[in-house]
């Protein structure tokens, strides 16, 4: 899976965390209530949810960015500590290997900064 898209609330809020704070790029916006954004590997389209039907449109349990290596995945849970992210876990080591925390983006999305050795090769 390389694509997802996501009805947002809090459009410009979540624009801001998946930009200013991990780092992916506006790739187009068609208009102000759409952005299409790129990490170079995945696209995150965000659509903005208004009026009546906003809580109405499903929502994903949780979306993944993978990390790669170990290491990396606490450096991210200080950062995004460090920027008054809420936090719904710290980071743990799983009996498979991965490593990864939970984190919310600003619509209450929940975001998972994973490292999985299947997908993250030893260099």
């Amino acid at each position: 899976m390389r694509h997802v898209a996501i009805f947002v609330e809090k459009f410009e809020q979540c624009e801001k965390f998946y930009v200013d704070l991990l780092g992916m790029q506006v790739e187009w916006r068609p208009d102000d209530n759409n952005v299409y954004l790129t990490s170079g590997n995945d696209n995150v389209a965000l659509h903005r949810a208004s009026g009546k039907a906003a809580g109405q449109f499903q929502k994903l349990d949780h979306i993944g960015f993978i990390i790669q290596t170990p290491e990396l995945v606490d450096d991210w849970f200080e950062f995004l500590a460090a920027n008054n992210v809420t936090i719904r876990n710290a980071p743990k080591t799983h009996r498979d290997g991965a490593r990864s925390f939970y984190c919310y983006d600003p619509d209450g999305i929940v975001v998972q900064i994973i490292y999985h050795p299947p997908l993250c090769p030893a260099s």
